[in-house]
């Protein structure tokens, strides 16, 4: 390491004294072996150390900077200082050991002085009310008796000063004389250590000065706090004292009730409980109505509980409704018309056998190697990712899932309030997520023409068909039909971002749902999924993100927030809150609870405005009925975990069926293999059924450029059971159902489909 220009680099005239502001000067920065140590410009400011090339740099480049509130600040030997802050580290050196003292002294005090401020941040702003005559005296008395101390410890300074300057002038006079070699090091060496203790007393004192102002500084807050503190102490004590009032009010209430039932003894019982029962619906202080704040800006603020005229109890704060009720909650929707519970009068069919296990995933450790010699010699876009990484189902069959708790829409098409019906397409919104939390394998890329079909018409009425209508970029058309009084269709574009640590899936497209009956047209986009710690430790999911869904018959929406988790949050985990509101943006009813569990609405009978929040916006104050359970997850299988984490409906869907299409997803071999745990065959049939549609894509191109060549017109791929058709709704350009598929496997007629396998 070299040790360039070590007598210039002085700091003593540009900079102030250690403990001001503000503090500059010249310093060697470790650069690399090459250069070694070069000289830079450092800038010492608001708890910030940065550094340029030059002076003249300080007004357009900056060349680093650190955060000494975060920063160790170590001293190697007598000239050296290294900093560092997180991933990064700056090895410093001054030119004399006076210097390097000033620098510590200084880096140490803006550490502090940074770290203060840092924890004063949150801390409001603003002038209030004065406290009490006696407590500002008091602090009033504290700041004398502090500048006191401080004039004390000027004096003692000023006379260290004075006596350092003067046992200065005795040492400058010794060095003089005519002394040994040896004892003119000694002295030198002395008045080095008499000029760092100059420098520490005067740190020392600007130091006393700082905390004096900031104490003069925060005397409000102070003031503010205690002042904050009485105010609510009075509260309660108020509070108390109504309670108390209401309590013998009670008493005297109950005493006397014998004797007015005693007075009216030809009342029927059945009468007076009706008449109860109307006046506490007309009531708006029962106990089945609560209050919950909310931003008006943000759904992102559901503190529900839930209690029942039977059954008063209070839920814990944040999640925000759960009610813990079951399924058969389902049917005990108060605040739900009875059209929406009632169900048809057609038996439900019996339900065919199907799967309920499939063989458990091998536990193959995944060999880098054995993927890297895979890949010598391999152009980039040719490298295969092995099925390692998969889990044994298509992107095809991934978006069937969403069906799995299709009976939302039933019970939805039922409904004869549109208000009502969102909540429940809500809540079918959210589902879709639920299998996602366990799920952090990849599901296979489709090929081009590939097709999946979920024939739940026996059981549930409905049947399902995707297909894979594009390859750059991927993408995949759904259409759904139900005899229950619904329609779904949707295309869904995957774009993904990889950012270091995690990856960013982002579903493109939009969702169309369509009651047969009431005409109510839905339409809603998926929020973004994140896969965390990508390449190092335990894979997991987050869904975070809004979704506005929107009636384009009544111009309804729901507003949902999907909260991104935080460990430094008190929010449960995967919480999702939304507000219902009609054509004119008055809110009917709070959605809450989590992706991963269940939803839950709340009709709302009253809003009024509130205060300020702690952002300054203003509050709605929101007076609901107790929550009612939307919907809860199924749980997971018997031994789950051993079956990629599949639920109930996810173990049927590759089952194998007859009667498909020949491009069906069930009829995949790579796919098939790795389900039955033969994962090297599946990853050579794999790497086959890519190269296949590899070479079916440059025979299209070719094909392509013939008939550009030779000026006639080429219809390039066009998938077989979709086409596009531009949207009224949206306006986008979408891949709709144009029909044939299930009258042709009525025919079990497949000759149209391509050989894709």
């Amino acid at each position: 390491m070299s040790e360039q220009g070590k007598g210039s680099a002085s700091a003593s005239a540009a900079a102030p004294a250690p403990g001001s502001d503000t503090y500059k000067g010249w310093l060697f920065k470790w650069t690399n072996y090459l250069k070694g140590y070069q000289r830079r410009w450092f800038v010492l400011s608001n708890g910030l150390l940065s550094y340029y090339r030059t002076q003249a740099e300080m007004a357009h480049t900056c060349r680093g900077t650190i955060n000494l509130a975060t920063a160790h600040i170590d001293t190697e030997d007598a000239c050296n200082i290294v900093l560092s802050s997180g991933g990064r580290t700056y090895h410093l050196k001054a030119s004399t050991e006076v210097e390097r003292q000033r620098w510590v002294t200084a880096l140490e005090l803006a550490k502090a002085k940074a770290i203060r401020m840092m924890n004063d941040q949150s801390d409001d702003s603003g002038d209030e009310e004065p406290t009490s005559q006696s407590d500002r005296s008091e602090i009033q008395g504290t700041l004398k008796i502090l500048v006191s101390k401080l004039d004390d410890l000027s004096t003692c300074n000023d006379l260290i000063a004075k006596h350092g300057a003067a046992l200065q002038r005795s040492l400058s006079e010794l060095e003089g004389l005519k002394v040994p070699v040896e004892g003119g090091e000694k002295i030198k060496a002395v008045n080095e250590r008499a000029t760092l203790f100059r420098i520490t007393s005067n740190a020392m004192i600007n130091a006393c000065r700082d905390f004096l102002d900031l104490a003069e500084t925060h005397s409000r807050r102070w003031q503010r706090a205690l002042q904050y503190e009485r105010e609510q102490r009075t509260h309660l004590e108020e509070t108390i004292e109504q309670l108390a009032k209401q309590h013998n009010s009670l008493e005297r209430a109950w005493r006397e009730a014998p004797t007015l039932v005693s007075s009216t003894p030809s009342a029927p019982t059945t009468n007076k409980g009706s008449e109860r029962s109307r006046k506490e619906e007309a009531s708006d202080e029962d106990e089945d109505t609560e209050y919950f704040d909310a931003m008006e800006d943000s759904p992102a603020f559901i503190t529900v509980t839930a209690s029942e005229n039977t059954q008063h109890r209070r839920s814990q704060s944040n999640l925000s409704g759960a009610s813990g009720g079951q399924p058969s909650d389902w049917n005990q929707d108060d605040h739900m018309s009875p059209s929406c519970n009632d169900v048809s009068g057609k038996e439900l069919q019996p339900r065919r056998q199907r799967r309920t296990h499939i063989p458990d995933k091998p536990n193959y450790s995944l060999n880098l190697w054995s993927i890297m010699k895979n890949c010598i010699g391999k152009e980039l876009s040719k490298i295969p990712m092995p099925v390692n990484f998969n889990e044994p189902l298509s992107m095809l069959q991934r978006l069937s899932e969403d069906l799995e708790y299709h009976e939302l829409l039933d019970k939805a098409a039922r409904c004869d309030s549109s208000l009502e019906q969102m909540c429940l397409v809500a809540a079918f919104s959210v589902s879709s997520y639920s299998t996602t939390v366990h799920r952090t394998a990849k599901p296979f890329n489709p090929l081009l023409g590939e097709t999946y079909e979920l024939d739940r018409l026996e059981e549930f009425g409905y049947r399902s068909l995707c297909e894979q209508v594009s390859h750059h970029p991927p993408a995949a058309a759904h259409h759904v039909i139900s005899q229950r009084g619904w329609t779904l269709w949707q295309e869904i574009t995957i774009a993904s971002k990889f950012r270091g640590k995690y990856l960013s899936i982002m579903p493109l497209g939009a969702i169309h749902l369509h009651f047969h009956a009431s005409g109510n047209h839905y339409v809603w986009r998926k929020v973004t999924s994140t896969v965390h710690n990508i390449i190092v430790g335990k894979l997991w999911i987050d869904q975070s993100g809004d979704i506005e869904i929107v009636n384009h018959r009544t111009k309804e929406t729901c507003q949902l927030k999907f909260s991104p988790y935080s460990y430094f949050s008190r929010d449960v985990p995967r919480k999702v809150t939304g507000v219902v509101a009609d054509s004119g943006g008055q809110a009917h009813y709070i959605l809450s609870g989590t992706w991963d569990e269940k939803m839950e609405s709340s009709k709302i009978v009253q809003s009024s405005r509130g205060g300020s929040g702690s952002e300054g916006k203003q509050k709605t104050v929101y007076q609901t009925l107790s929550p009612k359970l939307l919907w809860k997850k199924y749980p997971l299988p018997e031994n789950a975990e051993n079956m990629y984490y599949f639920s109930a409906l996810a173990l049927t869907l590759n089952e194998p069926e007859e009667g498909i299409g020949l491009t069906d997803s069930r009829l995949r071999p790579d796919q098939r293999l790795m389900e039955d745990g033969r994962w090297d065959e599946a990853n050579s049939e794999k790497q086959r059924l890519e190269e296949k549609q590899r070479a079916v894509r440059r025979r299209r191109e070719a094909e392509a450029s013939d008939a550009l060549d030779e000026g006639r017109e080429y219809e390039g791929y066009q998938p077989l059971w979709f086409h596009q058709r531009r949207d009224s709704i949206t306006g986008e350009t979408n891949f709709v159902y144009k029909g044939g598929y299930w009258e042709s496997k009525d025919r079990q007629d497949w000759s149209m489909c391509p050989d894709i396998f």
